[in-house]
């Protein structure tokens, strides 16, 4: 995604709308993995949807198409969309008959 938004300005313009997705799906993944507690999964999920940011941005920012600022508020940002997803997955999980 950074390298095809670094070439088309209108994948550059969804970068906040498709990291945040990415990392939700991540922390969705990582919850699904782990199969613990709502916090556990939550906190896999941040950490997935943080490192999965982290390492977004900072090519992103490598390759000059964002600002410094957006490697803390991206990466934050995506970290509590992680957890969401994180804690969705325990929940869903929760709900299925065994």
């Amino acid at each position: 995604m950074v390298v095809a938004g670094h070439f088309v300005p209108d994948i550059k313009s969804l970068f906040a709308v498709f990291g945040m997705g990415l990392s939700l799906a991540s922390g969705i993944a990582l919850g699904r993995v782990r199969r613990h507690s709502l916090l556990d999964s939550a906190v896999w999920g941040t950490v997935g949807g943080g490192l999965c940011a982290l390492i977004g941005i900072a090519v992103s920012f490598a390759l000059s198409d964002v600002p410094a600022t957006l490697l803390l508020f991206g990466t934050v940002g995506s970290a509590v969309a992680g957890a969401v997803g994180g804690a969705l997955s325990s929940l869903i999980s929760l709900k299925r008959p065994s």
